[in-house]
């Protein structure tokens, strides 16, 4: 993939403000975590972990809802069988490719037992997207994810501790049953999994990084808030979030990967 190209050519990694990662006082919601099994995630202000030298430093976040815990292969199940138009064998190639739940026995079964609770996987991000809708939710913006999953892990201080977990797990290759899902660490916000069992698709994935390399002779670089351009980054050796932007960089939305799943967010 062309990431592997472009590590260091990778944008905006949302890191907090203060406090070593974790979001700066502000309102918290009622409810850390509704009957609905999302959490709430408070307001708050980030520096940018990488940016051009003519942008703001800082961005702001607002509060919002986020799943507990990614999409699993049983929940998916069920959206596939209320729009069998996302079925393995009658989904448009123009939104997922041929890997498409790979994993699974058939249109309408899983198969597996030991994976109805474990997240699913090799979903393009059309399906995902279609997925939140059907739910009455959407996919978490990039800012929202990275923003909640720099908080620390609960009952341990953020910094190294929270980085060494993230290398470990990119040190070594998933199983090809994966875990299910809260079967990593629990954050402060009541988040499972947000590092250590999957990747996860975001709303606007590639919106912030600069397209191009070597052989393309140019660059092409969105236009969004914290767009990339210099390497002004606040931290150098954040070796995770670098290969979070650099994998994000090489997708396109009808890829599907068996490391890739999704969870849903909403607002207020």
């Amino acid at each position: 993939m062309k990431w592997l190209t472009t590590f260091f050519l990778v944008a905006c990694f949302l890191a907090p403000q203060k406090n070593n990662g974790e979001a700066l006082p502000g309102k918290l919601p009622h409810a850390r975590v509704n009957s609905a099994g999302m959490a709430g995630i408070p307001a708050g202000t980030y520096h940018c972990f990488l940016r051009r030298k003519d942008q703001p430093a800082t961005v702001k976040v607002h509060a919002f809802l986020l799943d507990v815990n990614a999409v699993t292969n049983g929940e998916f199940l069920e959206f596939v069988k209320a729009n069998p138009g996302w079925a393995r064998s009658k989904v448009s190639h123009l939104f997922a490719d041929a890997g498409y739940l790979k994993q699974w026995a058939g249109d309408y079964e899983i198969g597996n037992d030991k994976i109805k609770n474990s997240p699913v996987t090799n979903v393009s991000w059309f399906a995902a997207n279609a997925y939140a809708k059907w739910k009455g939710k959407r996919l978490p913006t990039l800012a929202e994810w990275e923003y909640a999953a720099a908080a620390a892990p609960k009952g341990m201080a953020q910094g190294a501790r929270l980085t060494r977990i993230i290398l470990a797990w990119y040190d070594h290759p998933n199983p090809v049953d994966l875990p299910r899902v809260r079967s990593t660490y629990q954050n402060t916000y009541g988040l499972y999994d947000m590092h250590g069992l999957i990747w996860e698709w975001v709303q606007d994935f590639n919106s912030v990084i600069i397209q191009g390399d070597s052989n393309s002779g140019g660059t092409n670089v969105s236009s969004f808030t914290c767009a990339a351009g210099s390497l002004n980054s606040a931290n150098k050796e954040d070796y995770a979030a670098f290969m979070r932007f650099a994998f994000r960089q090489g997708l396109q939305a009808r890829y599907t990967i068996q490391s890739l799943g999704f969870r849903c967010a909403k607002d207020y």
